[in-house]
């Protein structure tokens, strides 16, 4: 045993980060920037490949945001990082070996799964999660057995958020415009034979309550070959909404329902495809005997909470909307980790600024910490997970100051890795993940795209293998 305090060369500070997300490289980021500290990063996904929403969520039509990966990129060049890609925490590695091999462990697991809409007939074929069809375009691996029917004419959106625009958008774009992505391939497919030709958005609440930005409205209203209907009266704002507005300026509403306003205004060129933006409606009830055939909405009112936010309440007033498909974009939901206290009600790792609490007895659990939508709930845009994640780095260091840790000695990183070899002979480094992602964009470059992603664990792996068998010819 040595004397020598954690963080030093002579026993240097090991986390370990699970799931590869922002939110997680975030956290390693704040850990290498501390100075006079050595840190050990060693960083787990269950799939081979890293960045999670930004390579599985991001719409494929929006390359820029995906460019923040180079930053993540440089996180991982640090000399003291690693990555463990292809390995699942109670499949390959259990949390008694991370509390065994690290000082301290961060969770970065995000929410994985997306919430119900609670009402009849929510699970006939023709309804489906924001999350399967986001995953299924954009060649997440466990999305890829899935199959979209897109031979009806009219899909129905229920959500107001940035993941309900992209549906929309990417259902109404036309094909030749989503081939210069990187969408997945049999994704593209399905879409070029798709019959999608009305696509409904559904507001729970008004226009002043969406929760869209600017940018993905404008997005909406600029493609080709669709137009974007806003009925003049549903764009207009109720006495409560008004009042806020008056009352209170907020920069990105405000652009939203000036936006909203040109295109109510605007009148329809009679476009292949069409995407009407409806607000203050619910679905109620989804009306089929094999699949879905019809969706009943009722109208809604606000009110003012006890909060004082205004919030929704259905009315008496329903209609009946025939439709083909139905996804519901109302928001992910966290999901338990084996062996890790969970709160169920609100999809989240019980934590207060990041340190993990015991939901029984309140107490802070040594040395475990827990960072973006799995601590937050699934809020904010990417750069909303940076100052998150500082947060929580912040009481991971102020626990190792205080002496908090606990474990003065873990085992050295190589048996660990003895370990990981023997379990998960498979695993991926991030230089293995750099030669995929340069294998993608090799593909990608035939057809005239960003890349062409694999969208199978295993193709990946084989892919990975043959390079490097070709590298070592």
């Amino acid at each position: 045993m040595t004397d020598s305090p954690l963080g030093t060369p002579q026993q240097p500070l090991r986390v370990a980060v699970i799931g590869s997300g922002p939110s997680g490289f975030y956290a390693a980021e704040h850990l290498q920037n501390q100075p006079d500290l050595l840190v050990q990063v060693d960083m787990y996904d269950r799939l081979p490949t890293p960045f999670g929403l930004v390579r599985g969520g991001v719409a494929p039509d929006h390359q820029k945001i995906k460019s923040v990966t180079r930053v993540y990129d440089r996180i991982a060049a640090h000399p003291e990082f690693r990555f463990f890609g292809n390995v699942e925490l109670g499949r390959d590695i259990t949390h008694a070996d991370l509390s065994a091999y690290y000082h301290a462990i961060i969770y970065a697991v995000g929410a994985r799964t997306d919430r119900r809409m609670g009402i009849p007939r929510e699970y006939l074929p023709g309804s489906h999660s924001a999350t399967e069809f986001v995953g299924w375009y954009n060649a997440h691996p466990d999305f890829r057995s899935l199959s979209f029917d897109l031979s009806g004419e009219r899909a129905v959106v229920v959500g107001n958020g940035n993941v309900a625009m992209d549906l929309a958008r990417i259902l109404a774009s036309p094909p030749d415009q989503l081939a210069t992505t990187d969408i997945a391939e049999h994704a593209l497919e399905a879409l070029s034979r798709s019959r999608i030709r009305e696509i409904i958005v559904l507001g729970r609440r008004g226009p002043a309550q969406a929760a869209f930005t600017t940018k993905e409205l404008r997005e909406l209203g600029e493609l080709h070959d669709c137009d974007v209907v806003v009925d003049p009266d549903e764009a207009a704002l109720d006495p409560l909404s008004a009042h806020q507005v008056a009352r209170a300026p907020d920069r990105t509403r405000d652009a939203n329902l000036e936006v909203l306003a040109r295109l109510a205004a605007r009148p329809p060129a009679g476009a292949r495809r069409r995407v009407v933006l409806r607000f203050l409606v619910s679905p109620v009830e989804i009306l089929g005997n094999e699949r879905v055939e019809a969706l009943v909405v009722a109208r809604n009112e606000l009110y003012r909470g006890e909060d004082g936010q205004l919030r929704a309440r259905v009315t008496d007033e329903t209609e009946t909307i025939p439709v083909d498909l139905v996804f519901r974009a109302i928001g992910y939901q966290g999901i338990p980790l084996p062996g890790i206290p969970f709160d169920a009600l609100h999809g989240v790792i019980p934590n207060e600024a990041g340190r993990i609490r015991d939901p029984v007895s309140g107490d802070v659990i040594r040395g475990e910490y827990v960072v973006g939508w799995i601590k937050r709930g699934p809020r904010g845009i990417i750069g909303t997970n940076k100052p998150d994640s500082q947060e929580t780095v912040e009481m991971l260091l102020d626990d190792l100051q205080a002496g908090r840790l606990g474990k003065p000695e873990v085992p050295p990183r190589a048996v660990l890795e003895r370990l990981l070899r023997e379990r998960r002979q498979d695993f991926v480094s991030y230089d293995d993940w750099q030669v995929i992602d340069m294998l993608e964009q090799e593909r990608g470059q035939l057809g005239q795209r960003p890349r062409l992603k694999f969208s199978k664990v295993e193709e990946m792996l084989a892919a990975l293998a043959e390079r490097k068998q070709q590298a070592d010819a």
